[in-house]
């Protein structure tokens, strides 16, 4: 693991040290300020459609909330 600082502003991370990886990685960034705010746009809330739900869970064999912690538990 590599550990690096920048500096983001406005959508964009720049970071203080250039780095040279060859593939996509997954990374973690922690903003150090207290007062950020997260602001989620993923769900458009009100273009929420009960019978889309059930279209996207038709296939699931568990229940959705133990799918929810097992996804959750392969983040970590």
């Amino acid at each position: 693991m590599v550990q690096l600082s920048g500096t983001y502003d406005k959508g964009n991370i720049t970071l203080d040290k250039k780095i040279s990886i060859d593939k996509p990685v997954k990374v973690i960034v922690t903003f150090m300020d207290e007062d950020v705010a997260v602001v989620n746009n993923d769900a458009p809330r009100n273009r929420f459609s009960f019978a889309e739900g059930r279209e996207i869970l038709k296939n699931l064999k568990s229940s959705l909330s133990d799918a929810v912690i097992e996804e959750r538990k392969e983040g970590l």
